[in-house]
Protein backbone atom coordinates (compact mmCIF):
# COMPACT_ATOMS: atom_id res chain seq x y z
CA UNK A 1 0.00 0.00 0.00
CA UNK A 2 2.47 2.73 -1.19
CA UNK A 3 2.97 4.87 -4.12
CA UNK A 4 5.90 3.48 -6.36
CA UNK A 5 8.60 5.79 -7.18
CA UNK A 6 8.72 7.11 -10.61
CA UNK A 7 12.13 7.78 -13.04
CA UNK A 8 12.31 9.96 -15.58
CA UNK A 9 13.32 7.86 -18.39
CA UNK A 10 15.56 9.50 -22.21
CA UNK A 11 15.59 7.06 -25.35
CA UNK A 12 17.82 8.70 -28.23
CA UNK A 13 18.52 6.67 -31.10
CA UNK A 14 18.23 6.83 -34.96
CA UNK A 15 14.75 8.02 -36.63
CA UNK A 16 14.59 4.96 -38.43
CA UNK A 17 14.62 2.71 -35.29
CA UNK A 18 12.00 4.87 -33.64
CA UNK A 19 8.96 3.05 -34.64
CA UNK A 20 11.01 -0.06 -33.49
CA UNK A 21 11.19 1.38 -30.06
CA UNK A 22 7.65 2.41 -30.06
CA UNK A 23 6.45 -1.26 -30.65
CA UNK A 24 8.72 -2.51 -28.03
CA UNK A 25 7.74 -0.22 -25.60
CA UNK A 26 3.83 -0.90 -26.28
CA UNK A 27 4.83 -4.61 -25.80
CA UNK A 28 6.41 -3.79 -22.24
CA UNK A 29 3.28 -1.47 -21.30
CA UNK A 30 6.02 0.41 -18.57
CA UNK A 31 6.85 4.05 -19.62
CA UNK A 32 4.28 7.04 -19.65
CA UNK A 33 5.56 9.04 -22.29
CA UNK A 34 6.39 12.69 -22.00
CA UNK A 35 5.48 14.90 -24.93
CA UNK A 36 8.21 16.16 -26.45
CA UNK A 37 7.30 17.33 -30.14
CA UNK A 38 5.02 19.87 -28.82
CA UNK A 39 2.81 21.26 -25.68
CA UNK A 40 -0.11 20.32 -28.29
CA UNK A 41 1.28 16.73 -29.66
CA UNK A 42 -0.94 14.95 -26.45
CA UNK A 43 -3.67 13.55 -27.63
CA UNK A 44 -6.32 11.96 -25.08
CA UNK A 45 -6.26 8.60 -25.08
CA UNK A 46 -10.16 7.79 -25.65
CA UNK A 47 -10.03 10.15 -29.01
CA UNK A 48 -6.93 8.04 -30.49
CA UNK A 49 -8.79 4.96 -30.08
CA UNK A 50 -12.22 6.16 -30.59
CA UNK A 51 -12.06 4.90 -34.27
CA UNK A 52 -12.16 1.47 -34.32
CA UNK A 53 -14.82 1.54 -31.50
CA UNK A 54 -16.96 3.69 -33.57
CA UNK A 55 -16.48 1.51 -36.82
CA UNK A 56 -17.43 -1.71 -34.88
CA UNK A 57 -20.34 -0.07 -33.23
CA UNK A 58 -21.50 1.13 -36.68
CA UNK A 59 -20.78 -2.28 -38.10
CA UNK A 60 -22.64 -4.21 -35.10
CA UNK A 61 -25.71 -1.88 -35.09
CA UNK A 62 -26.85 -2.28 -38.16
CA UNK A 63 -30.04 -5.29 -38.64
CA UNK A 64 -29.44 -7.09 -41.03
CA UNK A 65 -25.73 -8.58 -40.73
CA UNK A 66 -24.37 -10.78 -43.94
CA UNK A 67 -22.60 -14.15 -43.84
CA UNK A 68 -19.13 -13.64 -42.04
CA UNK A 69 -15.98 -14.16 -44.11
CA UNK A 70 -14.23 -16.70 -42.09
CA UNK A 71 -10.94 -16.59 -44.23
CA UNK A 72 -8.32 -13.61 -42.44
CA UNK A 73 -6.20 -13.74 -45.53
CA UNK A 74 -8.72 -11.99 -47.12
CA UNK A 75 -8.82 -9.41 -44.51
CA UNK A 76 -7.72 -6.02 -43.85
CA UNK A 77 -8.53 -4.12 -40.34
CA UNK A 78 -6.93 -0.86 -41.36
CA UNK A 79 -8.42 -0.80 -44.44
CA UNK A 80 -12.21 -2.14 -43.48
CA UNK A 81 -11.82 0.56 -40.86
CA UNK A 82 -11.10 3.35 -43.10
CA UNK A 83 -14.24 2.30 -45.48
CA UNK A 84 -16.31 2.17 -42.69
CA UNK A 85 -15.88 5.44 -40.95
CA UNK A 86 -15.98 6.97 -44.91
CA UNK A 87 -19.28 5.48 -45.14
CA UNK A 88 -20.74 6.07 -41.68
CA UNK A 89 -19.53 10.07 -42.08
CA UNK A 90 -20.91 10.22 -45.23
CA UNK A 91 -24.19 8.21 -44.16
CA UNK A 92 -24.34 11.03 -41.35
CA UNK A 93 -23.68 13.93 -43.23
CA UNK A 94 -26.82 12.59 -46.40
CA UNK A 95 -29.21 11.61 -43.29
CA UNK A 96 -28.68 15.70 -41.93
CA UNK A 97 -28.87 17.19 -45.25
CA UNK A 98 -32.46 15.13 -46.04
CA UNK A 99 -33.96 16.66 -43.07
CA UNK A 100 -33.07 19.90 -43.59
CA UNK A 101 -34.67 19.21 -47.18
CA UNK A 102 -37.97 17.97 -45.93
CA UNK A 103 -37.87 20.61 -43.49
CA UNK A 104 -37.03 23.53 -45.53
CA UNK A 105 -40.04 21.44 -48.88
CA UNK A 106 -42.40 22.02 -46.06
CA UNK A 107 -41.80 25.42 -45.27
CA UNK A 108 -42.06 26.31 -48.83
CA UNK A 109 -44.99 24.32 -49.32
CA UNK A 110 -47.73 27.09 -48.08
CA UNK A 111 -45.85 29.74 -50.26
CA UNK A 112 -46.07 27.44 -53.85
CA UNK A 113 -43.78 26.86 -56.27
CA UNK A 114 -42.23 30.18 -57.50
CA UNK A 115 -38.46 31.39 -58.48
CA UNK A 116 -37.43 34.65 -57.22
CA UNK A 117 -35.92 36.66 -59.96
CA UNK A 118 -32.55 38.81 -59.95
CA UNK A 119 -32.05 41.48 -57.67
CA UNK A 120 -31.69 43.91 -61.10
CA UNK A 121 -34.69 42.83 -62.00
CA UNK A 122 -36.33 43.90 -58.63
CA UNK A 123 -34.82 47.18 -58.10
CA UNK A 124 -32.83 45.51 -55.89
CA UNK A 125 -35.53 45.01 -53.89
CA UNK A 126 -35.90 41.62 -51.84
CA UNK A 127 -38.91 39.16 -50.97
CA UNK A 128 -39.29 38.90 -46.90
CA UNK A 129 -41.49 36.00 -46.32
CA UNK A 130 -43.43 36.04 -42.69
CA UNK A 131 -46.25 33.71 -41.09
CA UNK A 132 -48.10 35.74 -39.23
CA UNK A 133 -50.88 35.30 -36.93
CA UNK A 134 -54.34 36.62 -37.66
CA UNK A 135 -54.97 38.55 -34.08
CA UNK A 136 -51.30 40.32 -34.90
CA UNK A 137 -51.72 41.45 -38.82
CA UNK A 138 -52.58 45.25 -37.49
CA UNK A 139 -49.15 45.24 -36.01
CA UNK A 140 -47.52 45.46 -39.62
CA UNK A 141 -46.12 48.85 -40.28
CA UNK A 142 -44.09 47.69 -43.67
CA UNK A 143 -44.90 50.23 -46.44
CA UNK A 144 -45.23 47.37 -49.51
CA UNK A 145 -46.45 43.80 -48.16
CA UNK A 146 -49.09 41.63 -49.65
CA UNK A 147 -51.37 38.12 -48.13
CA UNK A 148 -50.47 35.18 -50.15
CA UNK A 149 -52.15 32.98 -48.68
CA UNK A 150 -54.64 32.45 -45.28
CA UNK A 151 -55.80 29.71 -43.17
CA UNK A 152 -57.42 29.11 -39.61
CA UNK A 153 -54.96 30.83 -37.90
CA UNK A 154 -51.72 32.36 -39.53
CA UNK A 155 -51.73 34.53 -42.95
CA UNK A 156 -48.89 34.20 -44.94
CA UNK A 157 -47.24 37.51 -45.22
CA UNK A 158 -44.60 38.64 -48.20
CA UNK A 159 -42.80 42.19 -47.42
CA UNK A 160 -41.35 44.00 -50.10
CA UNK A 161 -38.40 46.10 -49.07
CA UNK A 162 -34.89 46.98 -50.06
CA UNK A 163 -33.60 45.55 -46.38
CA UNK A 164 -35.16 43.17 -43.85
CA UNK A 165 -38.05 45.33 -41.90
CA UNK A 166 -38.37 45.76 -38.61
CA UNK A 167 -40.58 45.75 -35.62
CA UNK A 168 -42.15 42.52 -37.44
CA UNK A 169 -45.08 40.88 -35.36
CA UNK A 170 -43.59 37.25 -36.43
CA UNK A 171 -39.92 35.82 -37.36
CA UNK A 172 -38.92 35.57 -40.61
CA UNK A 173 -39.29 32.32 -42.58
CA UNK A 174 -35.97 31.02 -44.75
CA UNK A 175 -36.79 29.63 -48.02
CA UNK A 176 -33.30 30.48 -49.55
CA UNK A 177 -32.74 30.95 -53.21
CA UNK A 178 -33.87 27.33 -54.63
CA UNK A 179 -36.98 26.54 -56.08
CA UNK A 180 -39.44 24.19 -54.53
CA UNK A 181 -38.75 21.69 -57.48
CA UNK A 182 -34.89 21.61 -57.58
CA UNK A 183 -35.11 20.82 -53.83
CA UNK A 184 -37.45 17.94 -54.62
CA UNK A 185 -35.13 16.88 -56.91
CA UNK A 186 -32.39 16.58 -54.90
CA UNK A 187 -34.19 15.26 -52.26
CA UNK A 188 -34.67 12.06 -54.69
CA UNK A 189 -30.84 12.28 -55.01
CA UNK A 190 -30.73 12.75 -51.44
CA UNK A 191 -32.84 9.58 -51.06
CA UNK A 192 -30.79 7.53 -53.52
CA UNK A 193 -27.03 7.97 -51.90
CA UNK A 194 -28.54 6.94 -48.69
CA UNK A 195 -29.74 3.71 -50.09
CA UNK A 196 -26.46 3.22 -51.30
CA UNK A 197 -24.62 4.10 -48.77
CA UNK A 198 -26.61 2.14 -46.08
CA UNK A 199 -25.72 -0.90 -49.25
CA UNK A 200 -22.21 -0.31 -48.41
CA UNK A 201 -22.53 -0.97 -44.87
CA UNK A 202 -24.40 -4.03 -45.49
CA UNK A 203 -21.58 -5.41 -47.53
CA UNK A 204 -19.12 -4.36 -44.88
CA UNK A 205 -21.10 -6.27 -42.43
CA UNK A 206 -19.57 -9.46 -44.01
CA UNK A 207 -16.35 -8.26 -42.06
CA UNK A 208 -18.06 -7.85 -38.43
CA UNK A 209 -16.81 -11.08 -36.72
CA UNK A 210 -13.10 -10.39 -37.85
CA UNK A 211 -13.08 -6.79 -37.21
CA UNK A 212 -13.95 -7.65 -33.81
CA UNK A 213 -11.06 -10.13 -33.34
CA UNK A 214 -8.38 -7.03 -34.65
CA UNK A 215 -10.08 -4.04 -32.15
CA UNK A 216 -7.15 -4.33 -29.67
CA UNK A 217 -4.32 -4.47 -32.75
CA UNK A 218 -6.13 -0.99 -34.51
CA UNK A 219 -6.37 -0.20 -31.00
CA UNK A 220 -2.63 -0.57 -30.40
CA UNK A 221 -2.14 1.13 -33.91
CA UNK A 222 -4.18 4.16 -33.06
CA UNK A 223 -2.25 4.71 -29.71
CA UNK A 224 1.20 3.93 -31.21
CA UNK A 225 0.41 6.75 -33.95
CA UNK A 226 -0.11 9.39 -31.28
CA UNK A 227 2.88 7.97 -29.10
CA UNK A 228 4.94 8.61 -32.24
CA UNK A 229 3.36 12.31 -32.42
CA UNK A 230 4.66 12.72 -28.74
CA UNK A 231 8.63 12.02 -29.59
CA UNK A 232 11.01 14.72 -31.11
CA UNK A 233 12.63 13.40 -34.21
CA UNK A 234 14.29 15.13 -37.25
CA UNK A 235 15.44 13.73 -40.26
CA UNK A 236 18.41 11.55 -38.23
CA UNK A 237 17.34 11.01 -34.73
CA UNK A 238 14.89 10.77 -32.57
CA UNK A 239 14.13 11.43 -28.29
CA UNK A 240 11.66 9.97 -26.29
CA UNK A 241 11.55 10.58 -22.59
CA UNK A 242 8.58 8.92 -20.50
CA UNK A 243 7.87 7.86 -16.67
CA UNK A 244 8.51 4.75 -15.57
CA UNK A 245 8.49 2.60 -12.57
CA UNK A 246 11.78 1.98 -10.56
CA UNK A 247 11.39 -1.51 -11.09
CA UNK A 248 11.11 -1.82 -14.44
CA UNK A 249 14.50 0.28 -14.85
CA UNK A 250 16.88 -2.40 -15.41
CA UNK A 251 14.43 -4.01 -18.23
CA UNK A 252 14.53 -1.01 -19.72
CA UNK A 253 18.43 -0.82 -19.82
CA UNK A 254 18.97 -3.89 -21.02
CA UNK A 255 16.47 -3.76 -24.08
CA UNK A 256 18.48 -0.29 -24.91
CA UNK A 257 21.82 -2.03 -24.84
CA UNK A 258 20.56 -4.63 -27.21
CA UNK A 259 19.02 -2.58 -29.51
CA UNK A 260 22.06 0.49 -29.12
CA UNK A 261 19.80 2.74 -27.82
CA UNK A 262 20.84 5.55 -25.54
CA UNK A 263 19.37 4.95 -22.42
CA UNK A 264 19.30 7.48 -19.20
CA UNK A 265 17.39 7.92 -15.88
CA UNK A 266 16.86 10.14 -13.08
CA UNK A 267 15.10 10.81 -10.33
CA UNK A 268 12.46 13.55 -10.62
CA UNK A 269 13.12 16.92 -8.95
CA UNK A 270 10.97 19.25 -6.97
CA UNK A 271 10.17 21.19 -10.53
CA UNK A 272 8.61 17.94 -11.87
CA UNK A 273 4.92 16.38 -11.68
CA UNK A 274 5.41 12.58 -12.15
CA UNK A 275 2.39 10.74 -11.91
CA UNK A 276 0.76 8.59 -9.57
CA UNK A 277 1.21 4.94 -9.42
CA UNK A 278 -0.47 3.26 -6.56
CA UNK A 279 -0.04 -0.14 -5.95
CA UNK A 280 -1.84 -2.06 -3.54
CA UNK A 281 -2.46 -6.19 -3.28
CA UNK A 282 -5.14 -7.47 -5.40
CA UNK A 283 -7.97 -7.80 -2.99
CA UNK A 284 -7.46 -4.00 -1.71
CA UNK A 285 -7.16 -2.69 -5.17
CA UNK A 286 -10.83 -1.11 -5.44
CA UNK A 287 -9.61 1.47 -3.53
CA UNK A 288 -7.76 2.81 -5.36
CA UNK A 289 -10.84 2.78 -7.50
CA UNK A 290 -12.66 4.53 -4.29
CA UNK A 291 -9.94 7.40 -3.97
CA UNK A 292 -9.67 7.96 -8.13
CA UNK A 293 -13.47 8.45 -8.19
CA UNK A 294 -12.56 11.99 -6.63
CA UNK A 295 -9.45 13.07 -7.04
CA UNK A 296 -5.90 11.67 -7.76
CA UNK A 297 -3.02 11.99 -5.05
CA UNK A 298 -0.09 13.90 -6.07
CA UNK A 299 2.87 12.32 -6.51
CA UNK A 300 4.56 13.55 -3.41
CA UNK A 301 1.84 12.60 -0.97
CA UNK A 302 0.39 9.16 -0.17
CA UNK A 303 -1.68 6.33 -1.10
CA UNK A 304 -4.48 6.56 1.18
CA UNK A 305 -6.17 3.29 -0.97
CA UNK A 306 -6.10 1.30 2.14
CA UNK A 307 -7.90 3.72 4.47
CA UNK A 308 -10.58 4.67 2.15
CA UNK A 309 -11.55 0.93 1.10
CA UNK A 310 -11.49 -0.19 5.13
CA UNK A 311 -13.40 2.87 6.11
CA UNK A 312 -15.96 2.97 3.46
CA UNK A 313 -16.65 -0.54 4.26
CA UNK A 314 -17.64 0.11 7.69
CA UNK A 315 -19.41 3.29 7.21
CA UNK A 316 -21.58 1.73 4.29
CA UNK A 317 -22.23 -1.28 7.24
CA UNK A 318 -23.05 1.30 10.31
CA UNK A 319 -25.49 3.53 7.27
CA UNK A 320 -26.99 0.29 6.22
CA UNK A 321 -27.76 -0.65 10.33
CA UNK A 322 -29.64 -3.98 9.67
CA UNK A 323 -28.18 -7.99 9.32
CA UNK A 324 -30.75 -8.55 6.71
CA UNK A 325 -30.18 -6.83 4.52
CA UNK A 326 -26.73 -7.22 4.55
CA UNK A 327 -27.44 -11.09 3.53
CA UNK A 328 -29.64 -10.03 0.78
CA UNK A 329 -26.60 -8.31 -0.66
CA UNK A 330 -24.83 -11.55 0.29
CA UNK A 331 -27.45 -13.36 -1.85
CA UNK A 332 -27.11 -11.08 -4.82
CA UNK A 333 -23.40 -10.89 -4.94
CA UNK A 334 -23.30 -14.81 -4.73
CA UNK A 335 -25.48 -15.11 -7.61
CA UNK A 336 -23.31 -12.71 -9.55
CA UNK A 337 -19.92 -13.48 -8.29
CA UNK A 338 -18.98 -15.73 -11.42
CA UNK A 339 -20.10 -13.07 -14.25
CA UNK A 340 -18.27 -10.69 -12.10
CA UNK A 341 -15.00 -12.54 -12.80
CA UNK A 342 -15.03 -12.33 -16.80
CA UNK A 343 -13.66 -8.52 -16.45
CA UNK A 344 -10.71 -7.04 -14.86
CA UNK A 345 -13.56 -4.14 -13.46
CA UNK A 346 -15.61 -7.24 -11.97
CA UNK A 347 -12.69 -9.06 -10.42
CA UNK A 348 -11.52 -5.76 -8.55
CA UNK A 349 -14.85 -5.02 -7.16
CA UNK A 350 -15.36 -8.58 -5.76
CA UNK A 351 -13.88 -7.98 -2.83
CA UNK A 352 -14.93 -5.08 -1.87
CA UNK A 353 -18.86 -6.04 -1.82
CA UNK A 354 -17.70 -9.58 0.07
CA UNK A 355 -16.29 -6.97 2.77
CA UNK A 356 -19.42 -5.01 2.45
CA UNK A 357 -21.57 -7.66 3.09
CA UNK A 358 -19.54 -9.07 5.71
CA UNK A 359 -19.41 -6.04 7.44
CA UNK A 360 -23.10 -5.30 7.38
CA UNK A 361 -24.65 -8.50 8.85
CA UNK A 362 -21.56 -8.13 11.53
CA UNK A 363 -22.56 -4.34 12.82
CA UNK A 364 -26.11 -5.34 11.80
CA UNK A 365 -25.72 -8.39 14.33
CA UNK A 366 -24.57 -5.59 16.65
CA UNK A 367 -27.07 -3.22 16.37
CA UNK A 368 -29.75 -6.76 16.54
CA UNK A 369 -31.79 -5.68 13.92
CA UNK A 370 -32.81 -8.51 11.32
CA UNK A 371 -35.12 -6.55 8.89
CA UNK A 372 -36.32 -4.34 11.80
CA UNK A 373 -36.85 -7.39 13.81
CA UNK A 374 -35.30 -7.79 17.23
CA UNK A 375 -34.18 -10.86 18.26
CA UNK A 376 -34.79 -12.23 21.73
CA UNK A 377 -32.27 -12.09 24.34
CA UNK A 378 -32.03 -15.67 25.03
CA UNK A 379 -31.00 -16.11 21.64
CA UNK A 380 -27.62 -16.69 20.07
CA UNK A 381 -28.30 -13.87 17.47
CA UNK A 382 -29.85 -11.92 21.00
CA UNK A 383 -26.04 -12.34 22.60
CA UNK A 384 -24.63 -10.25 19.81
CA UNK A 385 -27.24 -7.77 20.46
CA UNK A 386 -24.78 -5.57 22.08
CA UNK A 387 -25.27 -1.50 20.87
CA UNK A 388 -29.10 0.32 20.87
CA UNK A 389 -29.26 2.12 17.68
CA UNK A 390 -32.46 4.17 19.46
CA UNK A 391 -29.48 5.10 22.66
CA UNK A 392 -29.28 8.73 20.72
CA UNK A 393 -26.31 9.92 23.73
CA UNK A 394 -24.05 6.48 23.20
CA UNK A 395 -24.68 6.50 19.47
CA UNK A 396 -23.78 10.57 19.17
CA UNK A 397 -20.60 9.66 21.00
CA UNK A 398 -19.60 6.79 18.94
CA UNK A 399 -19.95 8.82 15.55
CA UNK A 400 -18.11 11.72 16.97
CA UNK A 401 -15.26 9.09 18.30
CA UNK A 402 -15.44 7.54 14.55
CA UNK A 403 -15.37 11.04 13.22
CA UNK A 404 -12.38 12.21 15.77
CA UNK A 405 -10.07 9.10 14.76
CA UNK A 406 -10.72 9.26 10.95
CA UNK A 407 -9.45 13.17 10.63
CA UNK A 408 -6.77 12.51 13.43
CA UNK A 409 -5.59 10.10 10.87
CA UNK A 410 -5.72 11.92 8.13
CA UNK A 411 -3.19 14.44 9.79
CA UNK A 412 -1.11 11.93 11.24
CA UNK A 413 -0.83 10.59 7.57
CA UNK A 414 -0.11 13.62 6.54
CA UNK A 415 2.50 14.38 8.58
CA UNK A 416 4.82 11.23 7.48
CA UNK A 417 5.18 12.26 4.26
CA UNK A 418 7.10 14.91 4.77
CA UNK A 419 11.07 14.49 5.42
CA UNK A 420 11.85 17.31 8.12
CA UNK A 421 10.32 17.59 10.86
CA UNK A 422 9.36 21.34 10.96
CA UNK A 423 6.78 20.80 7.81
CA UNK A 424 5.09 18.06 10.06
CA UNK A 425 4.55 20.34 12.50
CA UNK A 426 0.88 21.89 12.03
CA UNK A 427 -0.76 18.74 11.39
CA UNK A 428 0.50 17.86 14.96
CA UNK A 429 -0.56 20.97 15.85
CA UNK A 430 -4.11 19.93 14.56
CA UNK A 431 -3.81 16.56 15.99
CA UNK A 432 -3.56 18.77 19.60
CA UNK A 433 -6.17 20.68 18.75
CA UNK A 434 -9.03 18.18 17.73
CA UNK A 435 -8.30 15.77 20.85
CA UNK A 436 -7.81 18.16 22.97
CA UNK A 437 -11.42 19.79 22.46
CA UNK A 438 -12.94 16.38 22.03
CA UNK A 439 -11.49 15.70 25.58
CA UNK A 440 -12.58 19.05 26.71
CA UNK A 441 -16.26 18.17 25.06
CA UNK A 442 -16.38 14.94 26.78
CA UNK A 443 -14.56 16.46 30.17
CA UNK A 444 -17.80 18.81 30.26
CA UNK A 445 -20.29 16.68 29.50
CA UNK A 446 -20.06 13.73 32.04
CA UNK A 447 -18.04 16.43 34.93
CA UNK A 448 -14.80 15.21 34.93
CA UNK A 449 -13.21 18.71 36.02
CA UNK A 450 -9.79 17.40 36.35
CA UNK A 451 -9.80 16.70 32.86
CA UNK A 452 -10.28 20.48 31.34
CA UNK A 453 -7.11 22.04 31.99
CA UNK A 454 -5.19 19.50 30.52
CA UNK A 455 -7.28 19.95 27.92
CA UNK A 456 -7.22 23.41 27.19
CA UNK A 457 -3.42 23.09 27.49
CA UNK A 458 -3.30 20.47 24.93
CA UNK A 459 -5.37 22.87 22.41
CA UNK A 460 -3.19 26.20 23.40
CA UNK A 461 -0.19 24.28 22.00
CA UNK A 462 -1.93 22.79 19.13
CA UNK A 463 -2.88 26.40 18.12
CA UNK A 464 0.72 27.61 18.96
CA UNK A 465 2.31 24.67 16.49
CA UNK A 466 -0.14 25.90 13.75
CA UNK A 467 0.26 29.78 14.33
CA UNK A 468 4.07 29.31 14.30
CA UNK A 469 5.15 26.67 11.76
CA UNK A 470 2.09 27.14 9.17
CA UNK A 471 4.90 28.96 7.01
CA UNK A 472 8.00 27.84 8.86
CA UNK A 473 10.87 29.98 5.82
CA UNK A 474 8.26 32.95 5.53
CA UNK A 475 9.49 36.27 7.10
CA UNK A 476 7.99 36.87 10.84
CA UNK A 477 4.76 38.77 10.12
CA UNK A 478 4.42 36.91 7.08
CA UNK A 479 4.77 33.82 9.24
CA UNK A 480 2.11 35.03 11.71
CA UNK A 481 -0.17 35.80 8.96
CA UNK A 482 -0.09 32.62 7.57
CA UNK A 483 -0.59 30.98 10.87
CA UNK A 484 -3.77 33.23 11.78
CA UNK A 485 -5.35 31.78 8.09
CA UNK A 486 -4.25 28.46 9.09
CA UNK A 487 -6.33 29.09 12.54
CA UNK A 488 -9.54 29.93 10.63
CA UNK A 489 -9.66 26.08 9.36
CA UNK A 490 -11.08 25.76 13.15
CA UNK A 491 -14.35 25.76 12.38
CA UNK A 492 -14.16 23.70 9.46
CA UNK A 493 -12.56 21.06 11.41
CA UNK A 494 -15.46 21.03 14.04
CA UNK A 495 -17.89 20.97 11.32
CA UNK A 496 -16.22 17.75 9.42
CA UNK A 497 -16.47 16.09 13.00
CA UNK A 498 -19.66 16.95 13.30
CA UNK A 499 -20.40 15.57 9.65
CA UNK A 500 -20.07 12.26 11.15
CA UNK A 501 -23.26 12.09 13.17
CA UNK A 502 -24.47 11.47 10.04
CA UNK A 503 -23.62 7.86 10.82
CA UNK A 504 -25.78 7.58 13.33
CA UNK A 505 -28.71 9.64 11.84
CA UNK A 506 -28.90 7.86 8.19
CA UNK A 507 -28.18 4.32 10.74
CA UNK A 508 -31.41 5.27 12.64
CA UNK A 509 -33.55 6.38 10.08
CA UNK A 510 -32.81 2.75 8.19
CA UNK A 511 -33.74 0.77 11.36
CA UNK A 512 -36.71 3.34 11.89
CA UNK A 513 -38.54 2.37 8.26
CA UNK A 514 -37.68 -1.27 8.98
CA UNK A 515 -39.55 -1.54 11.98
CA UNK A 516 -42.29 0.99 10.61
CA UNK A 517 -42.80 -1.27 7.79
CA UNK A 518 -43.32 -4.24 9.90
CA UNK A 519 -45.63 -2.64 12.24
CA UNK A 520 -47.56 -1.61 8.97
CA UNK A 521 -47.62 -4.86 7.69
CA UNK A 522 -48.96 -6.70 11.17
CA UNK A 523 -51.42 -4.05 11.43
CA UNK A 524 -52.84 -5.05 8.19
CA UNK A 525 -52.91 -8.80 8.75
CA UNK A 526 -54.10 -8.37 11.91
CA UNK A 527 -57.11 -5.85 10.74
CA UNK A 528 -57.99 -7.88 7.87
CA UNK A 529 -58.01 -11.78 8.37
CA UNK A 530 -56.80 -14.10 5.07
CA UNK A 531 -56.82 -11.18 2.58
CA UNK A 532 -54.76 -9.11 4.59
CA UNK A 533 -51.79 -11.77 4.61
CA UNK A 534 -51.29 -10.79 1.19
CA UNK A 535 -51.33 -7.38 1.45
CA UNK A 536 -49.26 -7.46 4.55
CA UNK A 537 -46.50 -9.50 2.77
CA UNK A 538 -46.62 -7.09 -0.40
CA UNK A 539 -45.50 -4.27 2.23
CA UNK A 540 -42.85 -5.90 3.56
CA UNK A 541 -41.47 -7.22 0.02
CA UNK A 542 -42.41 -3.33 -0.99
CA UNK A 543 -41.37 -1.96 1.99
CA UNK A 544 -37.58 -3.59 2.57
CA UNK A 545 -36.93 -3.39 -1.00
CA UNK A 546 -37.34 0.65 -0.77
CA UNK A 547 -35.54 0.78 2.34
CA UNK A 548 -32.82 -0.87 1.56
CA UNK A 549 -32.53 0.95 -2.03
CA UNK A 550 -32.26 3.63 0.18
CA UNK A 551 -29.96 2.48 2.11
CA UNK A 552 -27.22 0.91 -0.41
CA UNK A 553 -27.57 4.93 -1.82
CA UNK A 554 -26.89 6.44 0.95
CA UNK A 555 -24.17 4.05 2.39
CA UNK A 556 -22.54 4.98 -1.29
CA UNK A 557 -22.84 8.38 -1.22
CA UNK A 558 -22.47 9.35 2.50
CA UNK A 559 -19.42 6.49 2.61
CA UNK A 560 -17.55 8.24 -0.40
CA UNK A 561 -18.54 11.75 0.96
CA UNK A 562 -17.09 11.34 4.33
CA UNK A 563 -13.66 10.04 2.77
CA UNK A 564 -13.40 12.28 -0.29
CA UNK A 565 -14.41 15.61 1.52
CA UNK A 566 -13.70 15.56 5.06
CA UNK A 567 -11.03 13.11 5.29
CA UNK A 568 -9.19 13.94 1.91
CA UNK A 569 -9.62 17.67 3.08
CA UNK A 570 -7.09 17.13 5.89
CA UNK A 571 -5.13 13.94 4.62
CA UNK A 572 -4.22 14.90 0.72
CA UNK A 573 -2.97 18.33 0.23
CA UNK A 574 -2.09 18.10 -3.26
CA UNK A 575 -3.67 16.59 -6.32
CA UNK A 576 -1.58 14.39 -9.23
CA UNK A 577 -2.09 12.93 -12.49
CA UNK A 578 -2.92 8.83 -12.78
CA UNK A 579 0.45 6.86 -14.24
CA UNK A 580 -1.44 5.45 -17.36
CA UNK A 581 1.38 3.63 -19.34
CA UNK A 582 1.95 3.72 -22.85
CA UNK A 583 0.46 -0.26 -23.03
CA UNK A 584 -1.15 -2.51 -25.45
CA UNK A 585 -4.73 -3.11 -25.36
CA UNK A 586 -6.27 -5.68 -22.94
CA UNK A 587 -9.51 -6.43 -21.03
CA UNK A 588 -11.86 -4.96 -24.18
CA UNK A 589 -15.42 -4.76 -24.34
CA UNK A 590 -16.38 -6.03 -27.29
CA UNK A 591 -14.17 -9.56 -26.47
CA UNK A 592 -16.46 -10.70 -23.71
Amino acid sequence: MSLVTMHKVTFIGMTADRDLLLADLQKMGCVQIIPLASANAAIVETAATAGAREALKFLHTYPQRRRQVLNKEKFDAVEVEKRTLEVRNRLHDLMEERDFLIRRIRDMLPWGDFELPPLKEMGNLRLWFYVVPHKDMPKIKAPVWEIIRRDGRFCYVVVVNEEEPLAMPAPRVHLGYKTRHELEARLDDVELAIEDAQAERAYLTRWHDLFRRDLDFLEDRAVCQNAAAQVYSNDTAFALQGWAPVESLATLEDYSKRQAFYFESELPTLEDNPPTYMRNPSWLSAGEDLVTFYMTPGYHTWDPSGVTFVSFVFFFAMILADAGYGAVLGLALLLFWSKMGRSSSGRRFRPLLLSVVVASSAIGALFGSYFGVTPPEDSLLGRLHILEITDTNRMMLISVVIGVFHIVLANVMNALRYRHWLDRLPSVGWIAVICGGFSLAVSSSITLPGLQKPSMALMAIGALLILWFTAPGEKPFTRLLHGLEGLTRLSGALGDVLSYLRLFALGLGSASLAIEFNRMAASVNESYPGIGLLFALLILVLGHGINLALGITSGVIHGLRLNVIEFFNWGLKEEGTLYKPFKQSGDNLWNR
